[in-house]
């Protein structure tokens, strides 16, 4: 049997039904930093000290992060360099 159930009820609704804390100071305090930042001019270490602090996993997070934003700027700005005929190699002979 299957089953489906819609609510409709906003973010905060769904946040307070289910018990979750209100993160909404938090967040603001986080962004209120990032506007301190950007009244500043951020600089590349002024990022990467974020990420370190932010993302999950420490090191192995800030390269995860730090490979999907080069991914995502190639592609925004053109796409970066694509494969050609003359980039692929042919498969290495097998030996028997």
């Amino acid at each position: 049997m299957k089953m489906n159930i819609e609510v409709d009820c906003t973010p905060e609704e769904v946040r307070r039904l289910l018990g979750l804390p209100d993160l909404t100071p938090l967040h603001a305090l986080y962004l209120a930093r990032v506007e301190k930042l950007m009244d500043q001019g951020i600089t590349p270490d002024i990022v990467e000290g974020m990420i370190k602090n932010w993302a999950p996993m420490g090191e192995a997070g800030m390269g995860l992060v730090q490979s999907l934003l080069g991914q995502l700027g190639g592609s925004i700005l053109g796409g970066g360099k694509k494969a050609s005929d003359d980039d692929v190699k042919p498969p290495a002979p097998r030996k028997r």
